[in-house]
């Protein structure tokens, strides 16, 4: 009997603990779901290192420089990160982190653009009527 009173003592110490010191407020980030954040991290890493690593692909391409010099470039190329690529990068929706479907000018995807538009909210854009 002794153990069911310390146990709902202890239950309820931690309950006004969190009532009233602790934060117990769901927190949430700007990321609509890990893949935007992913795709964040690599748009940062492939905007450092973008110039870099043009550089250095075009000097291991160029045939009309010396074998050297192309061979360090491969190997410096290596040091670089392979999400830096351009291709690596996927348009999302900044709303809805949505890979397919994109509007690209917006960076909305087509349900997003059609709601925002429908209810006026996209400024210089209207649907269109004929008729």
């Amino acid at each position: 009997m002794a153990t069911i009173g310390f146990f709902a003592s202890t239950v309820s110490r931690i309950f006004s603990n969190l009532a009233t010191g602790f934060n117990v407020q769901q927190t949430r980030n700007k990321w609509a779901n890990a893949r935007m954040l992913r795709d964040y991290k690599r748009r940062l890493v492939a905007k450092e290192y973008a110039p870099l690593r043009v550089r250095l692909l075009t000097m291991k391409r160029n045939n009309i420089l010396p074998r050297e010099i192309q061979d360090i470039a491969s190997q410096e190329m290596l040091e670089v990160p392979r999400q830096a690529a351009k291709s690596h990068l996927t348009g999302r929706c900044v709303i809805t982190s949505r890979p397919r479907g994109n509007l690209r000018r917006w960076r909305l995807s087509r349900f997003v653009f059609r709601h925002l538009v429908d209810y006026n909210k996209l400024a210089g854009v209207q649907r269109a009527l004929w008729g």
